[in-house]
Formats: C-alpha cells, sequence, structure tokens
C-alpha cells in the first residue's frame, strides 16, 4: 500500500485563510512565524558567545540539509509525476472491466439471470464501506446512489497548487450530474497548508437530495390551514463532502468554539479527500474485498491473536481482571464492526 501523506498544517489555517490573495496569505504566515520566533530570540542572545557559535555552525548544517530536502522534494514530485502517468493504463483497464465494457478471458457461462450481470456491481461503493473514515460517512440513503458510480479519479494541480478528485456517475434518479469534482487549493510553502476546498453543485433532481430531508408536521387542531406543514432540514450524508465547509471573510465572525469546530471540519474533510486519494483509488480492488482493511487494521493478526486466546482460555479467565475485561471492550466491539465491513 502506498505511504500516507501527511496532513496540512492546520494550526495556522485561520491566519491563512482569512485572505482572499495567495502572497497574503502566504505574508501573514511568514509573519506568524517571525512573531513566533521572536519571542525566543532574547534567549539566544543570552547565550555565552563559545555557544553562540556552534549555533551558528548548527544553523549552517541546517541550511545544508533544507538545501538537500529541498531537492528531494522536487525528485519525488517529478517521480511521482511519472508514474502517475504509467498507472493511467491500468487504471483504464480497471475501469473496463468494474463497468463490464469488456469481458476478462476465462469467464464462465452462468445462469440466464447473471449472465445479464456486466462488470463488478457496487465495485466503489464496497470499496469505500471497508474503509473506516469513509464508511462513517456513508448513509444507507446514500448507498442506492453510490451503486451508480463508475469511477474516481484524482490528479495533481499546479497553478494553483493543489488536487483535484473527479466522481464518475452512471444517469440516475438521484441527480443531473454525471461528473462531481472536489477541489483542494494547498499554499506550498515548507509544510503544505489547507487554503480551501470547493466542491460540485449537486442538482439534484425534485425531491430526491440526500443531503436534506423533509419533515412535516401536523396542523394544530382547529387551523385552517388542513394541509401538514413541511420543512427541509440538513441531515448526514456522503454527499455533503462536495459542499465543504467555508470560512467567513471577516475573521471577527467567528468566536473561539466556532473557529475550532470550523478547523475540525476542515481536518475533517481533509482526511476523507486524502484517503479516496491515497488509499481508495490506487488500491480500490484491495479494498472491495476487504483485503487493504485487513492490512490496515491488523485484523488477520487480531483473528489468530484470538484463536491463541481461546486455547489458553481457562489460564486467562484466572488472570484476567473486571479491568481488563472494560479496556478490551471497545477494541473488541470495533474489530466485529470492521469484520462485518469485511464480510460485505
Amino acid at each position: 500500500m502506498s505511504d500516507a501523506r501527511e496532513g496540512p498544517d492546520m494550526s495556522d489555517l485561520r491566519v491563512a485563510l482569512n485572505s482572499e490573495e495567495k502572497a497574503d496569505l502566504v505574508s501573514a504566515l511568514k509573519h506568524k512565524l517571525q512573531d513566533l520566533t521572536g519571542k525566543h530570540s532574547v534567549e539566544i542572545e543570552n547565550l555565552s558567545p563559545n555557544v553562540r557559535k556552534r549555533v551558528e555552525v548548527l544553523r549552517e548544517v541546517q541550511a545544508q540539509h533544507d538545501e538537500l530536502e529541498e531537492k528531494f522534494n522536487e525528485e519525488r514530485a517529478a517521480l511521482e509525476a511519472k508514474y502517475q502517468k504509467l498507472y493511467q493504463p491500468l487504471y483504464s483497464k480497471r475501469y473496463d472491466i468494474v463497468n463490464g465494457v469488456v469481458d476478462v478471458e476465462g469467464d464462465v457461462s452462468e445462469s440466464p439471470a447473471a449472465d445479464g450481470e456486466k462488470g463488478v456491481p457496487e465495485f466503489w461503493l464496497t470499496a469505500m464501506k471497508n474503509n473506516e473514515v469513509l464508511c462513517e460517512e456513508i448513509t444507507e440513503r446514500d448507498e442506492e446512489a453510490l451503486k451508480f458510480l463508475k469511477d474516481i479519479k484524482w490528479s495533481r494541480m499546479e497553478e494553483p497548487k493543489g488536487f483535484k478528485l473527479e466522481f464518475f456517475f452512471d444517469t440516475n434518479p438521484f441527480f443531473k450530474n454525471s461528473v462531481l469534482k472536489k477541489v483542494y487549493h494547498m499554499i506550498d510553502e515548507d509544510d503544505p497548508i489547507l487554503e480551501k476546498a470547493i466542491g460540485t453543485e449537486i442538482e439534484w433532481y425534485p425531491g430526491k437530495s440526500l443531503t436534506q430531508k423533509i419533515l412535516k408536521k401536523k396542523p394544530k387542531k382547529g387551523s385552517k390551514n388542513a394541509k401538514p406543514i413541511t420543512r427541509t432540514e440538513k441531515c448526514d450524508s456522503f454527499f455533503n463532502f462536495f459542499s465543504p465547509p467555508q470560512v467567513p471573510e471577516d475573521e471577527d465572525d467567528l468566536d473561539r468554539d466556532a473557529a475550532d469546530e470550523l478547523q475540525a471540519m476542515m481536518e475533517q474533510d481533509y482526511e476523507i479527500g486524502s484517503t479516496i486519494r491515497d488509499k481508495i483509488i490506487p488500491h480500490a480492488v484491495s479494498w472491495f474485498t476487504g483485503e487493504a482493511a485487513q492490512e490496515e487494521y491488523g485484523l488477520e493478526d487480531d483473528e489468530d491473536e484470538d484463536d491463541d486466546d481461546e486455547d489458553d482460555e481457562d489460564d486467562d479467565d484466572e488472570e484476567e481482571t473486571d479491568e481488563d475485561e472494560d479496556e478490551d471492550e471497545d477494541a473488541v466491539v470495533k474489530k466485529k464492526v470492521l469484520r462485518i465491513l469485511v464480510a460485505r
């Protein structure tokens, strides 16, 4: 499996997001860093001359390291771009098989009902549901729409910096869009910082929105209006992913609690996007079969350990305490949930 990419440093997110221009964003971050280093410069000045000299030499060593690190990042970006191109024919072949565009060699004739089944039904839905991060975002109502998902692609953006996710859907009864996009704009400094995220506006068919639910309230007794009162309310849905949280232009509009909540929402949004980019897209079939979940969450090892525990059950029962059982309860429940997902 591919190495997980480092997520954006969110600590200075509010500073970065309060400006509309990229130059202003970078400038704000630099000023912030200068303020932080300035708080500790007095301590350095108070060092003895010999220690200050050693610190200066260490700075030179660090500068050499930073120069090498910059070259490493450049070469890594070039290498990633090279292999991303090499992956494309494989992704195209996967698309053709999943969507029944081509038959694979060795297909056997089945019952008449099965013969009409093309490709791999519910491929992307199953792959995403077997991932712990994405499973929490997908509701039962979402599943019917996600069965129409044909492919997911991602691409790197250079100007502005960032990456784009594209979700390709077959004609379906929920929305008109054939492609839903999610774009992440990043500030490419020493540490990537999320500037903003933009999603496609979904064109829902009347009464088919999965991000809203209709609430009906009976009219009061004696009311002239006999019809029930209806109103719409936002509800949980994977498709809220395409309506990412937005930061108000005026920082003063946010109090501390609201700012913390917004930051948590943006971190979660980025985690979902990076999970799809780094895990689901490159290893989709492994997530579909559940092998990736077993590897990532260590389910195979856990099952082996469970077998060993059963062999020594009598001895363990004598040594276990109520406290140990309480500590293990959450972990056991989590394993069971994941095994159910893998089995599905």
